[in-house]
């Protein structure tokens, strides 16, 4: 893996392997697998495509990936490569609708071989990557409805019907998404930090090492004691960082006009550092971005003393707000 797909993957690939795992494994193998992952994604009814069993067996020919859709006459990314073999994206149009769409080799990703590319790290960051790569792109001309990872079709007549089948309901997420954008927000501590901040607010703390004191340090008591000091610090520091998290969480929804958490990324899928209380996203109004920024600025400041960082991202494709029917993509 070059440096520079390797700074990628620890910026996006949780997120994104999380997303793929999650909405591919729904289709293909009708199970929420990746949800011990924790990361929920709310998709879009319009967005299930023809089932990859109905798929012909026939190894030859090609397939339509789809990476979003967006209104009739809005700009379009020029040039821009998909997924796989990097064929370049294209619109199909109907019912005052456009997909972006672009050909991928049956051979890899009909069933079976799909099955298999999904099981294969390396692969599924590589798809992930250019599927996130178009819609980075599509969003930073128009607005968009972005569709999951695996979201493909036999044909463009068959993209066609799904855009005229889903016309209203395409049209409806694309007038709730119109000057919005998807913005994402980590808060993260230094969890030695936070456990002396609660040995230092406890009052019980100073009693226990007193009584400890008392005991002698080689006592069984002593011993009892210390393990007592030790599980009450964790509580009161995991009462001090739930606190925190909903405080910041309920500042930023302020500047927003909806907000969704989401569980907080692993170290070892990640990479952070510190320990990740709050992971969450909103959707903000273009003109409030900023207003957000400052915010989250000035939040990190005032918990300084505990390490802490407000890592804001985006704008992102705004999985996450896209309105539909409340299925969750990972429960």
């Amino acid at each position: 893996m070059t440096d520079e797909l390797g700074q990628w993957a620890a910026r996006l690939a949780p997120e994104l392997r999380a997303r793929a795992e999650s909405e591919a494994v729904a289709t293909l193998r009708d199970a929420l697998v990746a949800a011990a992952l924790g990361e929920s994604r709310r998709r879009h009814p319009a967005a299930a495509p023809k089932s990859p069993g109905e798929f012909r067996k026939d190894p030859g020919g090609v397939l339509l990936w789809t990476y979003c859709v967006a209104r009739a006459g809005d700009p379009i990314p020029a040039d821009a490569d998909g997924v796989g073999e990097r064929t370049p994206v294209r619109p199909v149009e109907a019912a005052g609708l456009v997909a972006l769409v672009s050909e991928v080799p049956r051979a890899d990703f009909a069933e079976e071989p799909l099955r298999r590319n999904l099981n294969d790290l390396p692969w599924l960051e590589r798809s992930a990557r250019a599927h996130e790569a178009v819609l980075e792109r599509a969003l930073a001309l128009a607005t968009i409805v972005p569709l999951r990872l695996c979201t493909i079709y036999e044909s463009e007549e068959r993209v066609r019907e799904m855009l005229a089948r889903e016309r209203r309901a395409f049209s409806e997420a694309l007038d709730h998404l119109d000057g919005r954008q998807e913005w994402g927000v980590k808060l993260l501590v230094d969890p030695e930090l936070l456990a002396a901040d609660a040995r230092a607010r406890s009052d019980e703390a100073d009693v226990l090492e007193q009584q400890m004191a008392a005991a002698g340090e080689g006592a069984g008591g002593a011993y009892m004691l210390r393990r007592r000091l030790e599980r009450h610090v964790r509580e009161v520091a995991d009462s001090l960082a739930a606190r925190l998290a909903e405080d910041v969480y309920a500042a930023l929804a302020h500047c927003a006009l909806d907000a969704v958490t989401r569980s907080p990324q692993s170290r070892e899928l990640s990479g952070h550092e510190g320990e990740m209380l709050l992971n969450a996203a909103y959707l903000v109004a273009e003109e409030r971005v900023e207003e957000l920024r400052d915010t989250a600025a000035t939040l990190e400041l005032e918990q300084r003393a505990l390490g802490a960082r407000i890592e804001v991202s985006g704008p992102w494709p705004p999985y996450n707000f896209v309105p539909g029917d409340g299925t969750a993509a990972i429960a």
